[in-house]
């Protein structure tokens, strides 16, 4: 069992910057891949980005790829979203998601899923103004 907490979400301009911040606790951080993903009303939830157990792979959605970066921290059992270069479009509701790995993986394409994912944050609201 994990629990997960997003904060770093607000409000910023467009071009501004964001860098969300995902702490979990409970189970072994690093036996985790993690991800984010977005949902916008009326929307199903999309996949952002996510990153492997070690941190060794990372991948994103074409609409962040250049803007956005994720990374973690296992010593500190966070994850983290940095977002440059934000636009209007990706004002949305921000959720961290932890899928459980007993081996790691050279390669992230399965965590573009959610439904690959054994546990949620409550979600970070992202605004940005133009």
């Amino acid at each position: 069992q994990v629990q997960l907490v997003e904060s770093g979400g607000g409000l910023v301009q467009a071009g501004g910057s964001l860098r969300l911040s995902c702490a979990a606790s409970g189970r072994t951080f690093s036996t985790y891949a993690m991800g984010w993903f977005r949902q916008a009303p009326g929307k199903e939830r999309e996949f952002v980005a996510a990153i492997t157990r070690s941190g060794g792979s990372t991948g994103y959605a074409d609409s962040v790829k250049g803007r956005f970066t994720i990374s973690r921290d296992n010593a500190k059992n966070t994850v983290y979203l940095q977002m440059n270069s934000l636009k209007p479009e990706d004002t949305v509701v921000y959720y961290c998601a932890a899928d459980y790995r007993p081996t790691d993986s050279r390669y992230y394409y399965y965590l573009r899923g959610a439904s690959e994912y054994d546990y949620w944050g409550q979600g970070t609201q992202v605004t940005v103004s133009s």
